[in-house]
C-alpha cells in the first residue's frame, strides 16, 4: 500500500500519524491544509480555489510513488479517491480532541489566542467549530461527512478508533 489517506476531525492526529508513518516507512507527507489553505498573514484565514487545491495536490501526488496524506478532502477532494491504495480514519472522544487542539492552539499562537489578543476571536470560532465534529450533518466537516466519505471508498478502510498511542497505530497498521 503505498498511497495513503489518514482522515478524521481537526485534532484527531491525522498529521501526527502521517508524520510518523512519513518516518518510519519513508513515504512522502502531504497534508490538506497546505493545498485548502492560502499563504496569509493570518494562516487558515483565506480558503484557496478549489480548481487551485485540485491542480497542485494532483502534481505533488504524481511526481511521488509512495506517500501519505493526512487530511480531509471531502467537499473538494472526490476526483482524488481512485488514488488511495488505503485510508485510516482517526476519531477520539470530543474532551480529548478538545485539550489537543486548546494545547496545539497555545503552542502555535500563545497570548495571542488570549482574550484581546489578535487571534482570540478566529481562536474561539476554531473551537466551537471543532466541537460539533461529532454532532454535525453534512453540512461541515463532520462524523457524518467522513462516514459518507469512507462509503465511496473502493478501497481497504481501517478505523481506529479511542486514544491509542502511535507506536500501537503503527504496530496496527
Amino acid at each position: 500500500m503505498n498511497r495513503i489517506q489518514i482522515v478524521g476531525a481537526s485534532g484527531s492526529g491525522t498529521s501526527t500519524l502521517a508524520k510518523a508513518m512519513s518516518e518510519k516507512y519513508g513515504y512522502k507527507h502531504f497534508d490538506t491544509d497546505d493545498y485548502y489553505w492560502l499563504p496569509t498573514e493570518e494562516p487558515f484565514s483565506q480558503a484557496r480555489p478549489i480548481e487551485d487545491r485540485i491542480q497542485l495536490l494532483s502534481t505533488d501526488l504524481l511526481n511521488h510513488d509512495e506517500w501519505v496524506l493526512s487530511g480531509s478532502l471531502c467537499g473538494w477532494g472526490y476526483v482524488f479517491i481512485p488514488n488511495f491504495d488505503f485510508v485510516i480514519y482517526l476519531w477520539l472522544p470530543e474532551e480529548i480532541r478538545m485539550q489537543r487542539l486548546a494545547e496545539r492552539e497555545a503552542h502555535r499562537y500563545g497570548k495571542d489566542i488570549a482574550a484581546g489578543g489578535k487571534r482570540h476571536r478566529s481562536y474561539l470560532k476554531f473551537m466551537e467549530w471543532a466541537s460539533n465534529y461529532d454532532t454535525a450533518g453534512l453540512e461541515m466537516r463532520s462524523r457524518t461527512l467522513h462516514e459518507e466519505w469512507l462509503s465511496r471508498l473502493p478501497c481497504r478502510v481501517v478505523k481506529l478508533e479511542g486514544d491509542i498511542s502511535i507506536q500501537d497505530k503503527l504496530r496496527y497498521i
